[in-house]
């Protein structure tokens, strides 16, 4: 049983253009379509998740997705988007990339091959590696003129900054590699970002010059936060897919800060909630905004599907420590990997260790790191009940900091005030 998913994709946002009779061949029998991910790093991000998301939706209304790695793409760079020639990637890079994507890919998408609509994976390294220069030109270069290539908005908008032959060859590359695989695996569609449009029906073209047959597409918007900047992207850098690029508990706190303009369209997009539901979720949030419900549910939709349950655990567990009420037995249960996750950020002062085996004056430490500017002022905040050591008030001023106070052997957490927060390094 297939179903013609267009009309879901329009009611979350999802879908910018379409070539004509895409959803009556949706609609007629399973279809094989795909999208394609460029290799350029061995993760992908967070702005790589609506091509994923589009072949999940694919894949659930019955039709069979195919991911294609440009192993050869990756190796010349798409100009789309770009204001200069993006450096060249080595074999060993780009196959060290490929790996990485393919692993992240099997978690989204069912690649068991005894179900009829399995995902594969495809990379074009594969059909590209034995054309010759000689053969591409006689082959594909001649079905496409100067003048329509000149056409396309990725080309007309480098032209100013300077354009390479490298570069201009790339959508002949990208239409054949859509005629190739309608042609060897029979796919008759492509899907892609607003701005692949171009590409992508140069591909069509070629189908139909070449090949003589029909071909479908669409595209889904490029994606920006409400403000117009650039969504998936920290001062710090991408919001990466890979736990060792970017930790759960800092994939988690991604979302949960986005504003509410933006969990209103993002919620549409990257989860797979019932419209209802999320409009249900939008009247909720904007009876009561401060309780951040659009937030927390798309944090935990969204987390959940990249990692897990329990890395969702841990991340609201670890939110809780900084955010909200936990507690100092929650606090010792996070490993000294986990405890620096959810501290980026946090000031850190540091002490020396061997003092610890005697005890230090507790407003004195205070003052001597600067957490505060004099003894006075830190006995009068500790007097008033405003200091807590890992997430225990501190009730006495003269109080000792001891080994006991440490967390994973070195690090001890002060809290000064609601929100502020030190970490303690003892070296």
């Amino acid at each position: 049983m297939v179903k013609n998913f267009i009309p879901e994709l329009q009611q979350r946002g999802l879908l910018q253009d379409i070539i004509p009779g895409t959803e009556e061949q949706l609609a007629k029998e399973m279809t094989s379509g795909y999208v394609g991910f460029d290799p350029t790093a061995d993760s992908l991000h967070i702005g790589s998740m609506l091509p994923i998301i589009l072949l999940m939706h694919m894949q659930r209304a019955g039709h069979k997705p195919y991911a294609l790695i440009g192993g050869a793409t990756g190796m010349i760079g798409d100009p789309t988007g770009k204001s200069a020639e993006r450096n060249l990637l080595d074999n060993d890079t780009l196959q060290r990339n490929i790996t990485g994507i393919r692993k992240q890919l099997q978690k989204f998408l069912d690649f068991d091959a005894a179900k009829p609509n399995a995902a594969e994976l495809v990379n074009n390294h594969d059909w590209f590696k034995d054309f010759s220069f000689l053969d591409f030109i006689r082959d594909v270069g001649k079905h496409i003129t100067v003048n329509y290539m000149m056409a396309k908005d990725s080309v007309q908008k480098r032209l100013e900054y300077g354009l390479s032959f490298t570069e201009f060859s790339y959508q002949l590359i990208q239409g054949y590699d859509f005629y190739y695989l309608n042609q060897h695996k029979n796919i008759k569609l492509q899907f892609g970002g607003g701005d692949q449009w171009g590409n992508i029906v140069t591909g069509t073209e070629l189908i139909r010059r070449k090949g003589g047959s029909e071909a479908f597409a669409f595209t889904c918007p490029l994606l920006k936060k409400a403000d117009g900047g650039k969504f998936g992207k920290t001062e710090s850098g991408n919001i990466w897919l890979d736990r060792e690029k970017t930790s759960p508990y800092q994939f988690y706190q991604y979302w949960l800060k986005v504003t509410d303009e933006d969990a209103k369209n993002l919620i549409r997009l990257f989860t797979f909630l019932p419209i209802d539901e999320i409009e249900a979720l939008v009247q909720e949030h904007e009876a009561a905004p401060h309780l951040r419900a659009l937030q927390k549910k798309l944090a935990e939709e969204v987390t959940t599907l990249v990692h897990s349950a329990e890395d969702l655990h841990f991340a609201q567990q670890a939110s809780d420590i900084l955010f909200g009420k936990s507690t100092t037995e929650a606090l010792a249960t996070l490993d000294e990997k986990q405890l620096l996750e959810v501290m980026e950020g946090v000031p850190q002062v540091t002490f020396s260790r061997a003092s610890l085996k005697e005890g230090v004056d507790f407003v004195q430490f205070l003052a001597d790191t600067g957490v505060f500017s004099s003894k006075g002022e830190a006995r009068k905040m500790l007097q008033s009940g405003g200091i807590s050591i890992n997430k225990e008030k501190v009730e006495d001023a003269a109080v000792l900091l001891k080994e006991e106070h440490l967390l994973n052997d070195r690090y001890t957490l002060i809290q000064k005030g609601k929100k502020q927060y030190y970490l303690a390094v003892f070296e």
